[in-house]
């Protein structure tokens, strides 16, 4: 929570926003659609020529007895499933299913037109041709005459999605060819170049700021499954999902850490490490800054390694967990993946080992002084020393609707970018809290930033994410923690719901 106006904060971290809310409907994208890429992962390194298994029916490789060449799955999966379901996808999030339909009927044409997997043309054309459908619909809303409605609304659908699939097929699908193939080159150009492990610099940063999404899900994913399709593997699924360079953090901090960092840590590494929940490293980052040298030193070595070695995987892992990482890796790139793990978590446990030593003494006395060892001390605006404070002016410090307003609190929402990983942990440890202080009535639940709906009447965020859930939802009251598994914030919300309920 913070004691500045939400128009302050919101004009402040301006860009920052829009880049987490653009990358956030990327991710609202791609992320709903993961199970399907696994699963296309999986058949791909079990059944195609140089799979573990090869089955030429569905790997598409070798003839039928007849002499017609096999198709197989894996083929029409990446080209033509994957890409239209994240179309479906996009154009649902704009305009219902009426837009996902129109939005994945338009994505056929620029899927038709080219010779690549397109998955960038689906991020594109889905959600393009579901908005503009949106806006024809307004035309003539309320005034179609009764009886005609069905009629209006197939017909307008589908000939709009017949002209934007037109559209796609003669106009984007050759310029967004040229840009895959642009991009392609440019990522190929670096790795053949040595200079692959540089995109460390921007992307351990963006993870712990939030932005990784836009990268991720914008860039990664559509130039890796490419690739994927093309060589059977990508060194792109691993630049971001490595848990290497936050398995060495975390492991620093277990060693040297102290206080309230020291004594989490090695959850958080079974968080992190198995479970794939790599938000948990991040209020580590921010209570150092310079720490970032170490994620981005481990990340770096473990492209180097995977660039050393021709390593990679064959689908998308997420969550990043070794378990994931392990089960879509191809046949021969097991030694080098393992390796980069290591070697990243090797690098960033020396790293971040060093600034911690470094800065031991201060932080114990800091501990001493009841500082909390994982406030984020960029921002330096919440006090929080882990213990209870005022919990009704804590949460009063907000303005506009919040500040003056007596709220009952039955609906608590944990919100982050996917509405997964961080949030479903902070929803876990909350419910706990609350069943132990017998509380009952009051539902927990976690979801994306984009799904608020407005019926929340308490909803928590990581403090960077705070401005985008205010304007999903201006007048609830809204928490912001810096750490999801370990806030003493969660202690100020039940002693708020009890005293709302009498208890």
């Amino acid at each position: 929570m913070t004691t500045a106006s939400p128009a302050t904060r919101t004009q402040k971290g301006g860009a920052r926003v829009r880049i987490q809310r653009f990358g956030a409907f990327l991710s609202g994208m791609v992320m709903p659609n993961i199970p399907a890429f696994i699963a296309w992962g999986l058949i791909t390194a079990l059944f195609i020529q140089t799979g573990w298994l090869p089955v030429p029916q569905l790997g598409g490789f070798g003839e039928a007895p007849d002499g017609t060449p096999y198709t197989g799955i894996v083929g029409p999966m990446i080209t033509y499933l994957l890409p239209l379901l994240i179309a479906y996808t996009g154009g649902r999030m704009v305009y219902d299913v009426r837009g996902g339909v129109v939005g994945a009927a338009a994505t056929m044409g620029v899927i038709a037109g080219s010779s690549a997997p397109m998955f960038l043309g689906a991020l594109i054309v889905g959600p393009l041709a579901a908005l503009i459908m949106k806006k024809i619909d307004k035309i003539w809303d309320g005034k179609i005459r009764a009886g005609f409605e069905m009629l209006v609304n197939n017909f307008s659908a589908g000939i709009l999605a017949m002209l934007l699939a037109l559209v796609a097929f003669f106009g984007l699908a050759p310029l967004l060819s040229a840009f895959s193939n642009a991009l392609g080159g440019a990522v190929g150009w670096l790795t053949e170049n040595g200079l692959l492990p540089l995109a460390s610099i921007v992307i351990e940063p963006a993870k712990v700021l939030f932005l990784n999404n836009a990268i991720n899900q914008g860039v990664l994913t559509p130039l890796g499954a490419a690739q994927s399709a093309d060589t059977g593997k990508s060194i792109l699924f691993l630049l971001e999902a490595n848990p290497g360079p936050g398995l060495g953090l975390l492991l620093a901090f277990t060693v040297f850490g102290v206080g309230v960092s020291r004594a989490t840590a090695p959850g958080a590494i079974i968080i992190q490490f198995l479970g794939g929940i790599h938000e948990i490293y991040f209020p580590y980052v921010l209570s150092k800054p310079i720490l970032l040298l170490a994620v981005i030193s481990g990340g770096a070595t473990g492209v180097f390694t995977n660039v050393l070695f021709g390593s990679g995987l064959v689908s998308v892992a997420s969550p990043g967990s070794i378990f994931a990482i392990l089960a879509v890796t191809a046949r021969d790139s097991y030694p080098g993946v393992i390796l980069s793990v290591l070697l990243s978590a090797a690098v960033s446990f020396a790293v971040a080992s060093v600034i911690l030593r470094a800065s031991r003494k201060r932080d114990l006395e800091a501990e001493a002084a009841g500082t909390n060892a994982l406030a984020d001390a960029a921002a330096r605006m919440d006090d929080l020393k882990g213990k209870k404070s005022s919990v009704t002016a804590a949460l009063r410090q907000e303005s506009g609707a919040n500040t003056a307003t007596e709220v009952r609190i039955d609906n608590i929402v944990f919100a982050c970018d996917a509405g997964m990983g961080s949030s479903a942990m902070g929803a876990s440890v909350l419910r706990n809290k609350l069943k132990k202080a017998g509380v009952e009535g009051v539902t927990v639940v976690n979801k994306s930033i984009a799904n608020l709906d407005g019926h929340e009447d308490l909803i928590i965020t990581h403090k960077d994410l705070t401005d985008r859930a205010r304007q999903k939802n201006d007048h609830a009251t809204h928490v912001s923690v810096d750490n999801f598994m370990n806030s003493p914030k969660y202690d100020e919300v039940v002693d708020l719901v009890q005293s709302q309920k009498g208890e």
